[in-house]
């Protein structure tokens, strides 16, 4: 078979017209990716042009063959700069794209917002977040992608398989109109290096959780989630009582851009004073100019200084340290500061791979160090992470709260060969003596609820439309059902004035399984009447059934399944079933390859009466299967949820619950046989 058959066997394709015939400029104030470093084989790296050039007509081939080598040799990877279209790339309004239906339309909408300069980490390398979280692999692909979309119908399913569009196939408006994955390996090479490989040579993505999945809405979404956990950590740790806030609380952390930046706003909100140290000036400038940090401190005793100020004047206040944060806590502990909750927020599931700066260097030595010198910053990084580690134990024996933000810090900890940081003295199955931020606080506070990061994208791009979805959401939440409720209306009801938008007009507002269900029902009637343009809903992959992680989303599940990714897997499944929109299954995400399977969905309410029938199917089997998982592990919250919701569901839905054996019984014979 000659390329000239296969050309004319598609009519989806990348054609001359498609080619640009320069490289586009390329804006020098925007953050670039550093170099991959992966030990590719001259046949591997033949692999790669080969799979990069399988985009291009052969007629082009001899022309951009010594560009992609070029590429690859001094990125580490193949991105395909020359496709990448000219200029600023965002979530424009949906009208504006091309489309024979409002899902399709919709999907554009969600892949330009995370390739917005205003929120992708590395935009020319389609990085949206997390250090490696991309979109897809490279801008051949974006392209591809795009003319799928503009051309294919509500009776067609676009399959996406690692950033790679592998086709469109027959289906119905009933079905998914995209179904993606990314970076599911198998088992046997399922690991960092293998992973590396693969995407070196031009087969696997890294979807993050929300990058790949195309439902990214900026950091707001994070600054929710550290919000709640912080918040909540207070209550629990700190004194606050269930009605209070963080005035007069101090809560220190680190990394203002690889994974969201959302630590100071977060803070601000929860009405506490934030140190956030950050090695990187332009992530700091990046929050300083959103106003979602206040100040830059260039020292440690500068930092903690303004932080008394703010503290004696019970006065919310966001400061950036511009620093690294081990000599941030060093400082510390050496006079004695006092913090009440502590964290790390650097992007450690790619932790030899840029996401966290050693100790004693400048940003720009780390950058030289991870394209000239990947030995020696690997191991400048353990030395840091083990002396991160023995000062927030210095600091936990005065009194700090420490937890782990779920970014494998603790893991990567691990990894180095702290074995004393293991739970059970063995090895890491049963997680680590710092708890992780799921399993202390958001798991059964929660997580075990269903109360989880649901959002929604206004796909008119107009501002009066989020509004009048905030006011819609708010009157079908009662604030006197639980504290959580209460918490979630007040971010909601001051969300607007907390300036949380980033990019397209998007809310993020944790609710349970039926008041999600609410909403979106109310949302695509609102769409129905005409009140509002088109809605993209979805939820972070971060949530109650979306993913299997053992050290941060399944950290408080107990029965020993913490190891397992059947519910992550079947959450996916089961949108798939019921028609979402489009639904992702990853495996990494904020933890790193081979850590955690992520499933996600996006649902487009178009107004009618076949999304109705969707939304009532799939938003509750979207939370409800993973409070079942957690009843199942004996979470007493969720086994309370799943009575009420057995109890209200009779005829149509009904969750296995576990009868709950003895300890007294289970310890007293397992103790008389092992003694024998």
């Amino acid at each position: 078979m000659i390329n000239q058959d296969i050309f004319h066997a598609m009519t989806i394709k990348l054609e001359a017209c498609d080619i640009p015939k320069e490289i586009p400029k390329m804006d020098p104030s925007i953050r670039r990716a550093p170099k991959r470093v992966v030990n590719l084989t001259e046949d591997d790296i033949k692999l790669a042009l080969k799979n990069a050039l399988r985009y291009i007509p052969e007629e082009f081939h001899e022309m951009l063959a010594p560009e992609f080598l070029e590429e690859l040799m001094e990125h580490g990877r193949i991105y395909g700069y020359r496709f990448r279209p000219e200029g600023r790339i965002y979530g424009r309004p949906i009208d504006e794209y091309k489309g024979n239906c409002t899902d399709t339309k919709a999907i554009q909408v969600m892949i330009d917002n995370n390739l917005d300069f205003a929120i992708a980490l590395y935009p020319y390398e389609l990085v949206t977040y997390g250090e490696t979280g991309q979109v897809c692999q490279n801008w051949m692909q974006y392209r591809l992608i795009k003319k799928y979309l503009e051309n294919m119908t509500q009776d067609q399913t676009l399959v996406m398989a690692s950033g790679h569009p592998t086709g469109l196939f027959h289906s119905n408006p009933y079905a998914p109109r995209v179904i993606i994955t990314n970076g599911l390996m198998v088992g046997l090479f399922d690991d960092y290096d293998n992973w590396a490989r693969g995407a070196a040579i031009g087969v696997a993505n890294y979807g993050q959780m929300t990058a790949g999945g195309w439902m990214y809405i900026g950091p707001q979404g994070i600054v929710h989630g550290t919000y709640s956990t912080i918040l909540n950590a207070g209550r629990l740790f700190c004194g606050v009582p269930a009605d209070g806030d963080l005035r007069g609380k101090l809560f220190v952390t680190s990394g203002l851009g690889g994974m969201s930046g959302a630590q100071g706003k977060a803070g601000v909100i929860a009405k506490g004073v934030a140190i956030v140290a950050e090695v990187d000036i332009s992530r700091i400038h990046t929050r300083l100019e959103q106003g979602w940090v206040n100040q830059i401190a260039e020292t440690p005793e500068e930092a903690f200084t303004i932080a008394h100020e703010k503290l004696a004047e019970k006065e919310a206040y966001a400061i950036a340290f511009h620093g690294n944060v081990v000599d941030l806590l060093e400082y510390a502990d050496a006079h004695n500061e006092h913090i009440d909750l502590l964290s790390d927020q650097t992007s450690c599931h790619a932790v030899y791979d840029g996401g966290y700066c050693p100790v004693g260097i400048s940003f720009e030595e780390r950058t030289r160090l991870l394209a000239e010198d990947r030995k020696t910053f690997r191991e400048l990084v353990d030395k840091t992470l083990k002396r991160h580690y023995d000062v927030i134990k210095r600091l936990t024996d005065k009194g700090v709260y420490f937890f782990d933000y779920g970014n494998s810090f603790l893991k990567a900890i691990y990894d180095t060969g702290v074995k004393e940081i293991s739970k059970n003295g063995r090895d890491d199955k049963a997680g680590f003596i710092f708890p992780s931020y799921v399993e202390d606080i958001l798991g059964p506070e929660l997580f075990d609820y269903g109360y989880g990061p649901f959002r929604w994208c206004c796909l008119s791009g107009k501002h009066e439309d989020l509004i009048k979805t905030d006011h819609a959401a708010l009157e079908l939440v009662d604030p006197n059902r639980r504290y959580q409720d209460r918490d979630n209306y007040v971010w909601i009801q001051d969300a607007d004035k907390n300036n949380l938008v980033v990019g397209t007009q998007c809310r993020i507002f944790y609710q349970d399984a039926m008041s999600r269900t609410a909403i979106a029902l109310k949302f695509n009637d609102m769409v129905r009447k005409g009140e509002i343009g088109p809605v993209m809903l979805g939820r972070d992959h971060h949530d109650v059934s979306g993913t299997d992680s053992p050290f941060r989303e399944t950290s408080n599940i107990k029965d020993g399944s913490n190891i397992m990714a059947d519910m992550a897997t079947q959450c996916f499944a089961g949108n798939a079933a019921r028609g979402m929109t489009m639904i992702a299954l990853h495996n990494g995400g904020g933890v790193g390859i081979g850590k955690s399977i992520n499933g996600g969905f996006g649902m487009v309410l178009d107004g009618s009466l076949r999304v109705d029938e969707i939304l009532k199917q799939a938003m509750p089997w979207d939370v409800m299967g993973g409070v079942a998982r957690r009843a199942w592990a004996r979470n007493p919250h969720s086994i309370e949820t799943v009575i009420e919701y057995n109890n209200k569901n009779q005829g149509t839905d009904h969750i296995t619950l576990p009868y709950i054996a003895s300890d007294d019984l289970v310890n007293g014979l397992v103790e008389k046989v092992l003694k024998k």
